[in-house]
């Protein structure tokens, strides 16, 4: 018997707003099943004892400090923008 029934499978087609056919309603039963299958195998193995991990390998990011810094003065960058006014760099309006 299946764990998944077709009208299940039609009506997650639905819920993801995809239009299937009987025939792939059918096959995608199958390949749902076989999916459910696997995770219960899963769920019959032995993980007491094991830690809880997110990750395979013991890897952490390595971070700088975080430290604030002098930013260019404003001279300075507004000399490279094509247009500015009153210390600020001036770009074309895109609202009407």
């Amino acid at each position: 018997m299946s764990r998944i029934t077709i009208e299940e499978v039609k009506h997650v087609a639905n819920l993801a707003r995809l239009a299937i056919t009987e025939e792939e309603a059918t096959k995608f039963q199958k390949q749902l099943d076989a999916i459910i299958s696997f995770a219960e195998e899963l769920n019959e193995i032995d993980t007491e004892g094991i830690e809880p991990t997110s990750h395979v390998l013991d890897m952490k990011n390595v971070l700088r400090e975080d430290k604030s810094t002098k930013g260019l003065p404003v001279e300075e960058v507004l000399r490279n923008a094509p247009d500015h006014q009153e210390g600020q760099v001036k770009v074309p309006s895109i609202m009407e």
